[in-house]
């Protein structure tokens, strides 16, 4: 219904600025200077009113009777279950009410099936009739303002200011939102096990240590993950920057418009590959091929490989090093080349010596959004490189990285309550270690970057 709710509130909107504009072209009639601002914008300003008025109940009428809701259904649970105990139960409540499959069914998941049932029913009437009711009211009041003399113009454009405001605090609130999820738990599960325990330590194996619901300290190491994501990582960039680079400054000095106009989107199709298709390459072709080879000269390989992994990764990045490093190089002003042909300087030195060093501030920002992007990758490392955690620097053993270890913590069949806190404390480390790629990379842009006229 709340489908349906939203087509009303963009039909009105879309005659909202039909009529206002018509209204407005009429008022002008053959002298349309008398207008303060074009019927366009009375038409914008009306649209604006009504969609901010339906779309802004609809959604803000969501977060106020989603937050009511989750306390109906929380207030209502049996009595001395944990925080994740709850949410399970009332996951599976949910899924059982709409029909879709839940991890096991009793007395209390149904009791939270039948009241979820009543309570968005309620929800979904009445957010669909408040929203269109606010919507209709605000076109009735938004075409009573339309004068001569009304300033359209500047109430439309104030409006859209506001809204650009309210964008970019969402993602402030978005990111602060993540933020406090993976901390909370993450503090939980430092409270019983030492930080220099989980930083230092060698051994990972959180799940076999369990006694009473505390692990055992000595068994959350995760110095094994962490070497084995930098290892995975090193060797995808290892393929990826000097492909990428070498690519980029190819087409973009070298190549002709036809061999750019083919190569350049053959590059760019590699990254709209899923995922999974490579960890199916990787697995499938690159690692039997790399195993054989291996085995032809004598070395011992394992089927699943950091090698393997790193290489299809590697693969996998090329383009966005690429790409960026492309916009960078010809975002050179062209008259630097010119002053060193001038000099007498050849192509392949003035690429060296004058346009590269002029380009590093951007070059440098694609290597670590591509390092960010290996870091976070999943789906080729569980295919390719497997799940044991292997403290090992020998590309040709199987690793394990800290995303893969968090997939297999949160999708097995282990109590919530007690994979959660390793869980969310690999995801906040690891989102510490992006940030922190980040903000190296916005120094190094500022430190290094060129200002031309």
């Amino acid at each position: 219904m709340l489908n349906w709710a939203a087509l009303a509130i963009l039909a009105l909107t879309i005659a909202g600025f039909l009529i206002a504009r018509n209204r407005a072209v009429a008022l002008g009639g053959d002298t349309p200077a008398l207008l303060h601002s074009r019927p366009n914008y009375h038409g914008g300003y009306v649209a604006a009113l009504v969609a901010l008025a339906g779309f802004g109940t609809l959604i803000a009428g969501l977060i106020a009777t989603n937050a009511l809701l989750g306390w109906a259904l929380y207030s209502g649970l049996p009595e001395g279950l944990s925080r994740i105990e709850q949410d399970l139960v009332v996951s599976d409540g949910v899924a059982i009410a709409e029909g879709a499959l839940a991890s096991r069914t009793d007395a209390a998941r149904e009791a939270v099936a039948a009241l979820y049932g009543r309570l968005s029913w309620l929800q979904v009437t009445g957010l669909s009739l408040l929203s269109i009711a606010a919507a209709a009211l605000m076109l009735r009041r938004g075409m009573g303002r339309i004068a001569l003399d009304f300033r359209a113009r500047n109430r439309f454009e104030g409006m859209a200011q506001t809204l650009l405001m309210i964008s970019a605090g969402i993602a402030v609130l978005t990111t602060i939102g993540i933020v406090a999820s993976l901390l909370g738990q993450t503090l939980v599960f430092f409270s019983d096990i030492p930080v220099w325990k989980f930083l230092f330590g060698t051994l990972w194996s959180p799940l076999s240590g369990v006694h009473d619901g505390v692990m055992d300290p000595d068994k959350v190491g995760a110095v094994p993950l962490f070497a084995g994501t930098l290892l995975i990582t090193a060797i995808a960039m290892t393929v990826a920057v000097p492909v990428g680079l070498f690519s980029a400054i190819y087409l973009s000095d070298f190549a002709s418009p036809r061999a750019r106009s083919v190569i350049k989107p053959m590059l760019e199709i590699l990254a709209g590959i899923p995922t999974v298709v490579y960890g199916f390459f990787a697995a499938i072709t690159v690692a039997p091929f790399i195993r054989d080879t291996g085995a032809a000269v004598g070395l011992s390989v394992s089927s699943e490989s950091a090698l393997a992994a790193g290489v299809v990764m590697g693969i996998m990045i090329i383009p966005f090093i690429s790409s960026l490093s492309d916009d960078v190089i010809n975002a050179v002003p062209q008259s630097l080349r010119d002053g060193s042909y001038g000099l007498g300087a050849t192509k392949a030195e003035t690429i060296r010596n004058v346009v590269l060093p002029a380009a590093l501030p951007g070059i440098m920002s694609a290597v670590l959004l591509g390092v960010s992007r290996a870091i976070g990758e999943t789906m080729i490392v569980v295919m390719a490189a497997g799940q044991g955690a292997n403290l090992t620097a020998n590309p040709l053993e199987a690793v394990t990285t800290v995303t893969v270890q968090i997939v297999a913590l949160i999708t097995g069949d282990t109590e919530a309550s007690t994979a959660a806190g390793p869980a969310f404390t690999l995801g906040f480390t690891l989102f510490c270690v992006t940030l922190i790629f980040n903000i190296w990379a916005l120094r190094l842009v500022r430190k290094y970057r060129e200002v031309y006229d």
